[in-house]
């Protein structure tokens, strides 16, 4: 077996059971938890974010939760580096890393690495709108192609958005953006992952337990969480990334009368279904092997598969999801 330290990553929209499949194999395996979850890392917003409980974390060590204030804000490249450091001392204490959680992006650094990306600049981005405005992001995708052709080739050229971002990336910094993405990949390969990724068989099937979960917040208290929080923090707002988080954005503007109890209910449920949405789109661009959450014995299923990560076998066939989702 090569010594190169092993991580298990258990990822999966929102409500698809992930805490429970962590805390089973914690039963199975001398696992140290670190979450995957840019909601967990705020203190005193628990319900909302669904954080485990207490209870469930008294099994097993857990990291990246309740690290940062809610006016405080935590980037992909933070996670990175936490994630990255945790793992290696995780692995030497003897235990295996077990990172559990829904936000994507973080898997997508973990996994793919994270770019040198030059910063905006304000100028440039005006000097690129006005070419756009007079050329047409079609012939602004001409350039792009001339700069940096890999980049192109795989965006539409009427992806304003990307075909910007790309043009700017190439003209701060003199390389493509694919060279520099490139790099940040060669940099993803210091550890070994198990990357499971459960998946809804049924999207019904996730969409009702979203709606169930939500009004189970709702009777756990979300409502009083989110006055405590206004409270407490008097300087938060609705623009800071922690009140980005779904549900939290919908519970402060009813507070503040911008639509009764039955709408706001309807909203976030609707923003939650929304994220899970998201959540799938991002699995399915990323090299993982798809789960089907709905798979009965599913539990044991994964401990086997940790199992043969951990002897240095393959993924067992009959994890493996065929399906579309």
């Amino acid at each position: 077996m090569s010594n190169t330290p092993q991580a298990i990553l258990l990822m999966g929209p929102t409500a698809s059971g992930k805490t429970g499949l962590a805390l089973e194999l914690a039963r199975h395996f001398p696992v140290e938890i670190i979450s995957v979850d840019s909601a967990l890392v705020y203190r005193d917003m628990d319900i909302g974010s669904a954080k485990p409980s207490q209870e469930e974390m008294a099994g097993c060590p857990h990291h990246l939760i309740d690290i940062i204030s809610p006016l405080q804000s935590y980037s992909a490249a933070q996670f990175h580096a936490d994630a990255n450091r945790l793992i290696a001392d995780i692995q030497a204490r003897g235990k295996l890393p077990l990172l559990v959680g829904g936000t994507m992006l973080y898997y997508k650094a973990l996994l793919e690495g994270l770019s040198d990306l030059p910063q905006a600049d304000a100028a440039l981005r005006a000097e690129l709108d006005a070419q756009a405005a007079e050329l047409g992001w079609p012939a602004m995708h001409a350039k792009l192609a001339a700069l940096d052709p890999i980049t192109a080739a795989r965006l539409n050229p009427n992806d304003s958005q990307r075909i910007h971002r790309a043009l700017e990336v190439c003209l701060i910094s003199g390389k493509p953006m694919s060279e520099l993405i490139a790099q940040g990949k060669e940099a993803a390969a210091s550890f070994r992952f198990l990357p499971l990724a459960l998946v809804p068989r049924e999207r019904a099937w996730l969409h009702e337990r979203i709606a169930q979960r939500f009004r189970i917040m709702l009777e756990q208290g979300f409502l009083d969480e989110v006055t405590q929080l206004r409270a407490k923090y008097p300087e938060l707002h609705l623009n800071l990334p922690s009140m980005r988080c779904v549900g939290y954005r919908q519970a402060w503007e009813h507070q503040d009368g911008l639509y009764g109890y039955d709408e706001f209910i309807e909203r976030g449920i609707a923003a939650t279904r929304q994220l899970a949405k998201r959540q799938l789109t991002w699995t399915r661009s990323l090299d993982v092997i798809p789960v089907d959450a709905q798979q009965d014995g599913l539990s044991g299923m994964l401990v086997s598969a940790v199992s043969a990560f951990q002897a240095g076998d393959s993924c067992p066939d009959d994890l493996r999801y065929a399906g579309d989702f």
